[in-house]
Order: structure tokens, then C-alpha cells, then sequence
């Protein structure tokens, strides 16, 4: 059963940007920690982006720092992720994730609600 829901991939060339969106319910919505995730073929799934919640600390992967923002809209219970600089090399399936911890914010294990995914791929 799908809780989160992803929208805003694409295909975009190299230096471009996407801003990605994701929604699900209050019982998500409502979770300490929310990220974004990806996977790229035949590689592992990694954090990339994480907020807390409660005071809006936000943390980030060495790989997309200073490239990437995540954010969110309360009232529409709505996660963004604002990608920009794209890289071919951030061609992956991007997941959102909602969790009651945010303690190691970039690990999947503090994560327990997850949506199908939305595929970004980026041209030389």
C-alpha cells in the first residue's frame, strides 16, 4: 500500500533543474523526519536530503550539498526537494520517506513509510 506519493521527475540536461514533490497522508505527513532518497541502477539506496520536522533542520549528502534544498509546505502537507546543477550522475529513481527519528537522517532504517518512486534522468 503506497502512503507517499512522488511527482516532478523528468528527463533534463546537464545543469538543469527539477523540483520534486511529494504527499501522503496526515500519519505520514505528521512523522519527526522526512527525506528523499535515490537509486540509481544497480546501486544501493542513499539519503540525499532530510528535514526535521519540528525546528526545520535540514542535512544533506556530501554529493548534492549546495545543490539540492529540501523543504516543506504545512498547510498543504507537501515535501519539495528543489534540485538544481543537475549531474548525469544524480540520474537515479528518487523516493520520498517519512520516519519517527531523524537521529541518523540519512539512513534507511530511520525510515518506515516510503512512496514508489519518480525516475530523474540527467543528459550530458
Amino acid at each position: 500500500q503506497v502512503q507517499l506519493v512522488e511527482s516532478g521527475g523528468g528527463s533534463v540536461q546537464a545543469g538543469g533543474s527539477l523540483r520534486l514533490s511529494c504527499a501522503g497522508p496526515e500519519y505520514t505527513y505528521s512523522s519527526f523526519c522526512m527525506a528523499w532518497f535515490r537509486q540509481a541502477a544497480g546501486k544501493e539506496r542513499e539519503g540525499v536530503a532530510a528535514i526535521r520536522r519540528g525546528s526545520g533542520t535540514t542535512y544533506y549528502s556530501d554529493s548534492v550539498k549546495g545543490r539540492f534544498t529540501i523543504s516543506q509546505d504545512n498547510a498543504k502537507r507537501t515535501l519539495y526537494l528543489q534540485m538544481n546543477s543537475l549531474k548525469p550522475e544524480d540520474t537515479a529513481m528518487y523516493y520520498c520517506a517519512a520516519g519517527a527519528g531523524c537521529t541518523a537522517a540519512l539512513r534507511r532504517y530511520e525510515y518506515l513509510y516510503w512512496g514508489q518512486g519518480t525516475q530523474v534522468t540527467v543528459s550530458s
